[in-house]
This record gives C-alpha cells, sequence and structure tokens, in this order.
C-alpha cells in the first residue's frame, strides 16, 4: 500500500495500524489524520461483508484511501490472530451507547462491546509473537472514555467504561513493557451517533490523539473540561498504587 503522497517521514510512515470501531466517526476520523501522516490502516469493523454501504474514507483530494477492511463480532476476537500479528498500533476504539435502557439485554451488551471485547483484544494482541522485527515497540490504543470518571448522561456506558478502565490499569502492571506501550485515550464528548450532541468535532479529537501521541504521553486526554486533566492522572496514579501493591503476577510470570 503506497503512502500518502507528500506525506512526511515520521513516526507513522509506512506503519501498520489497526483500529477497530472504524465505521464510527471517531475511527473514519483516526482513518484521515493517520493517513494523511503515511500509515497503512487496517479498518475493523462491525459491518457485515459486502453490505452496500462499505466503508469508504476519502483524502483532502477526495481520493478513496486505500484500506484494508476485516469484518468482526465481539465474542470472536480470536478470528483476528492472524490479521493483528502484522500490526504496529491496535486501536480500540469501538463502543456502544445504550442511553437510558437498564434491561439485562442493555447491560449485557454494554460490558461485552464496551469493556470485555476490548479487554479480550488486549490480551490477544500483547501475547502474540510480531510477525516482523521492528525498532519500536509495538503499541495498544484504549479508547476508555472521560466516562471514566464523570457522568455521561448514559449510567451502563459510564459503567462498562470504567470497567475497561480497571482492567486497562490492572492488566498494564503485567502486559506494558518494552515490547508493548499501552496508551488511554480519556476522551470527552465529541459528535457521533453515540452523541449527537457532543461538543468536539471528531477530527478535530482524532488531531488531538495523534498529537499527543507524537509527545509520547500515555494518558491522552482531550475534552473541554478541565476537571478531567486534574482528575484523571490523579485516579490513573491511584489506580497504579493500588493494584500494584495488592496483587501479584502468576506463577509463570513472577518465575519468567
Amino acid at each position: 500500500m503506497a503512502p500518502h503522497p507528500g506525506s512526511p517521514t515520521g513516526p507513522w510512515q509506512g506503519r501498520r495500524i489497526a483500529i477497530t470501531g472504524a465505521n464510527g466517526s471517531l475511527g473514519r476520523a483516526l482513518i484521515r489524520v493517520l493517513h494523511r501522516e503515511g500509515a497503512r490502516i487496517l479498518a475493523l469493523t462491525s459491518a457485515a461483508a459486502g453490505t452496500s454501504d462499505p466503508l469508504v474514507e476519502r483524502d483532502e483530494a477526495g481520493a478513496p484511501i486505500p484500506l484494508e477492511l476485516v469484518s468482526w463480532r465481539c465474542g470472536a476476537e480470536e478470528e483476528l490472530a492472524g490479521v493483528l500479528a502484522d500490526v504496529d498500533v491496535l486501536v480500540l476504539n469501538h463502543g456502544v451507547n445504550v442511553h437510558s435502557a437498564r434491561s439485562a439485554e442493555a447491560t449485557g451488551l454494554s460490558l461485552e462491546v464496551n469493556a470485555l471485547s476490548s479487554w479480550r483484544l488486549l490480551e490477544l494482541y500483547a501475547a502474540m509473537k510480531p510477525a516482523r522485527a521492528s525498532d519500536r515497540p509495538r503499541e495498544v490504543w484504549v479508547n476508555t472514555s472521560e466516562a471514566e470518571i464523570q457522568p455521561a448522561l448514559s449510567p451502563l456506558y459510564e459503567l462498562s467504561k470504567r470497567l475497561l478502565g480497571q482492567l486497562t490499569s490492572l492488566r498494564a502492571l503485567d502486559l506494558a513493557g518494552p515490547e508493548l506501550r499501552i496508551r488511554r485515550l480519556v476522551l470527552g464528548p465529541f459528535r457521533s451517533p453515540l452523541n449527537p450532541i457532543g461538543v468536539m468535532g471528531a477530527d478535530f479529537v482524532a488531531r488531538e490523539i495523534v498529537r499527543q501521541v507524537g509527545w509520547n504521553l500515555g494518558l491522552v486526554i482531550v475534552t473541554p473540561n478541565p476537571l478531567t486533566y486534574l482528575l484523571m492522572p490523579v485516579t490513573t496514579l491511584g489506580r497504579w498504587l493500588y493494584f500494584r501493591l495488592l496483587t501479584r503476577p502468576s506463577a509463570d510470570q513472577a518465575a519468567g
């Protein structure tokens, strides 16, 4: 796949980046921004293959962005093992918002899509050996959302995102290291089908994510709410200390 004409040589040039939720507002925006930076994009979408509305994203000139499209579904994460082995960066961006629903079905859907599926993909990707050598560590970007610590006017969305945040903090103690960098994306309300009244544009959020990752930040925060910039680092540090003090790795990991 050829890089975008005129793309600068930089940290994303030629890197293969997989994005879940690629058909959503933020997924599409990340595709545009990362393609402009020279990345090769693997778009992971839950839309059925061969649908009448396939994912097509275009660059500034109106030309279709070359994408490798892979359809998948929550609960079948192991089926992605083959395609993820050759990925440099995995962006866990898929999610669902059931808004005011509180039924058992809505609860199960929220936990499965917003938390457990991303956790399984994180474990899958961390456990596999890269298909090719690289002088840079692989990365996982986990979109946990500002709902980790702030109201989102959707209780099940908040509960599931808080669970994902807790799981990310816990498992990063064992999974993160010289060969794998885990970054947390804490995003405020942006306009999308999940949140049509969001105050930020998805393109702005995508540009900010890529810019802050370029600064090598592990905690990426994009929100108009100043409290999040104060509370989120403290919350993350507190979880790290709590989990580190009260948990331990498995016997196999300790022996290694």
